[in-house]
């Protein structure tokens, strides 16, 4: 059985976003293109209903291709479940409430038993000093965290 990967919006937003000028996007993009064709295939890949939304606003011809790029891919919804998990994350503080769509995120992954969530957000997400806060308040709330990872991350366990 493969492994599960929840495909958060920046990476579609990556995959599909016009190249950048910036050095460092430009690598994220191009590592995001290659997953997609070469490792992508080795998990089942899920997404939810909040990624078709964020991946739905700004410009409606780079709305339309991110979302061209998720039809092929699994739906989850936000459940009431999923729901209380992101609030339990942002009352201990394990995400910031700003954030509140990123413990959304966790909170779907978490309560779907979803492996990794594959994300290039390392403001609340992919962050070193969030982690280990996420895990714990998702186990404390009798689930098992996701791995946050960024595709480069998730790449290495396949080669």
């Amino acid at each position: 059985m493969k492994q599960s990967v929840y495909i958060e919006t920046t990476i579609i937003s990556y995959l599909t976003a016009w190249p950048s000028r910036d050095l460092v996007r430009v690598a994220q993009q191009r590592i995001t293109m290659d997953w997609w064709t070469n490792a992508r295939a080795h998990f089942d890949t899920v997404t939810s209903e909040l990624v078709v939304l964020e991946a739905s606003a700004g410009d409606p011809e780079a709305a339309a291709e991110r979302i061209k790029a998720l039809e092929s891919i699994s739906m989850l919804t936000v459940t009431e479940e999923a729901s209380r998990l992101a609030d339990n994350l942002i009352h201990a503080g394990a995400i910031p409430s700003v954030a509140s769509r990123d413990a959304l995120h966790v909170g779907i992954c978490a309560s779907n038993g979803i492996h990794y969530l594959l994300t290039w957000n390392f403001k609340h997400l992919a962050n070193a000093t969030l982690r280990d806060r996420i895990t714990d308040i998702c186990e404390e709330s009798g689930y098992a965290a996701p791995v946050i990872c960024t595709p480069d991350e998730l790449s290495e366990v396949m080669e």
